[in-house]
């Protein structure tokens, strides 16, 4: 047995939720401030909804990564070592959360086309956020589960 799976099997079902709450925040907090801050860019240099979205996409994998990597380089590990921790614990709840954001970004209407300075907009990107932690909430519980996630 493993550290991680004798780690599983002392927490609590309390403890589990919380630890899974936890990894989801901190991915919404990376990837939210990506999407936010691509969708921002996007709309004031004028590009196009895809490119938008494009960029939204690689902003918020990049800070993602970038807030679980941190962590770890601080901890010691390798770059080689964090990458790979990053992209195990934390690659899967990415992709479904961005996934989430961007459906709920480009199918809600008129959320793309609204200003900055529109309601409608920060509206969207709310609603695309929560969307984001309610589908990686299961994902980031499994993995917490399967003594995947590291504790924060």
């Amino acid at each position: 047995m493993d550290s991680n799976e004798h780690h599983h099997h002392q927490l609590s079902k309390r403890d589990h939720r919380r630890l899974a709450t936890s990894a989801t925040i901190h991915c919404l907090i990376g990837c939210g401030f990506g999407e936010i801050i691509g969708v921002v860019l996007g709309i004031a240099l004028a590009l196009s909804q895809l490119q938008t979205m494009v960029l939204a996409i690689l902003l918020g994998f990049v800070f993602g990564f970038a807030l679980g990597l941190i962590p770890l380089l601080r901890a010691g590990f390798s770059w080689s070592r964090a990458f790979k921790q990053v992209l195990i614990a934390e690659g899967l709840s990415i992709v479904v959360m961005e996934t989430a954001e961007v459906l709920i970004q480009v199918y809600s209407p008129g959320v793309m086309e609204a200003g900055l300075s529109s309601w409608l907009f920060w509206v969207g990107m709310l609603a695309a956020l929560v969307a984001g932690f309610i589908a990686a909430y299961p994902v980031n519980f499994y993995l917490v589960g399967r003594g995947v996630r590291h504790v924060h």
